[in-house]
């Protein structure tokens, strides 16, 4: 077994994907299946692309329209739909509209009446899906799959990497992790957790044999406002960035079920670390005070 590594980049973000493979070439070649296959969907469903199916989409929801859609975007919709109800209305995919209110480069807060303008197109129970139709109930509304679509990558590259032979590796696009199978003498892979805060400093490490990890923090894409940080997770009902958790992470056999599971906690606030241990999954967090705890954290080597 060979190992081999490349890193690219994706989806606005460094990746990289270690694998052992059997020679040279077959790594070469599943690495480069599973890159065209991430770019494919960066393509797809980029909200920076004018010229992707979710610009075509969000064009439709602009004017109140209808339009029907592929099964790929099926299984997102309905995954989204799924996340939205078992977060109470939290997770949902309607809400990107809110970053145009919450730009890093400002300097001043939103006024209560941009917010208020905006919330009058958000909300998923203003969408009405039935596979394969999609209808917008209000004129000015906007998808943005970024919550889904990355994590959505790495499981569909664990699987093409697995059906090429290529049974042990890691799959790492920003932080959003697949572990596929053990390191080639056997040992689980060591991931490491970094500190809200610290970003050179790790919070702490696990080992994986297999399965997903995915964080979600106030720490990418912050913007600080006298002196006051507000982060890019932004609760769907009020427009404002949630300010109780940092970071959460999460590990589950899909990376699309550790990246919602974590945000969901992200936006439960002050319920979400009760939630996380509800839910059963290897968890930990950190709150804005500095305060951490959570399973992973006493399974840490």
């Amino acid at each position: 077994m060979i190992y081999f590594h490349a890193p690219f980049t994706a989806m606005g973000t460094p990746c990289e994907l270690q694998l052992f493979a059997k020679h040279h070439a077959q790594a070469k070649r599943v690495a480069k299946t599973v890159i065209i296959d991430i770019k494919r969907l960066e393509k797809r469903y980029s909200r920076y692309k004018t010229d992707s199916l979710l610009a075509k989409i969000n064009r439709v929801a602009c004017i109140g329209g209808k339009l029907s859609v592929d099964a790929e975007t099926a299984g997102l919709l309905n995954y989204a739909e799924t996340c939205y109800q078992q977060s109470d209305g939290l997770f949902d995919i309607t809400s990107g509209l809110l970053r145009t209110l919450w730009r890093t480069d400002q300097t001043t807060l939103p006024e209560a009446h941009q917010l208020a303008a905006l919330l009058t197109h958000i909300g998923w129970d203003k969408v009405h899906w039935q596979n394969p139709v999609l209808r917008f109930l209000v004129p000015g509304m906007e998808l943005d799959f970024g919550g889904i679509v990355k994590e959505y990558a790495v499981d569909r590259a664990a699987e093409l990497c697995k059906k090429a032979g290529v049974t042990q590796g890691v799959i790492n696009l920003g932080g959003d992790i697949r572990v596929i199978g053990p390191r080639d003498d056997g040992q689980a892979w060591t991931i490491g957790i970094r500190h809200p805060r610290y970003p050179e400093q790790l919070l702490h490490t696990v080992a994986m044999h297999q399965g997903a990890l995915a964080s979600s923090g106030d720490y990418e894409r912050c913007l600080m406002i006298n002196g006051k940080r507000y982060g890019h997770v932004i609760n769907p009902k009020t427009g404002w960035p949630v300010n109780y958790l940092a970071s959460v992470s999460v590990m589950a056999e899909l990376c699309v079920v550790a990246g919602s599971a974590s945000t969901m906690a992200m936006l439960k606030e002050e319920q979400g670390v009760a939630w996380l241990n509800h839910l059963g999954l290897p968890y930990s967090w950190v709150d804005v005070q500095g305060n951490a705890g959570g399973t992973l954290l006493a399974q840490s080597p």
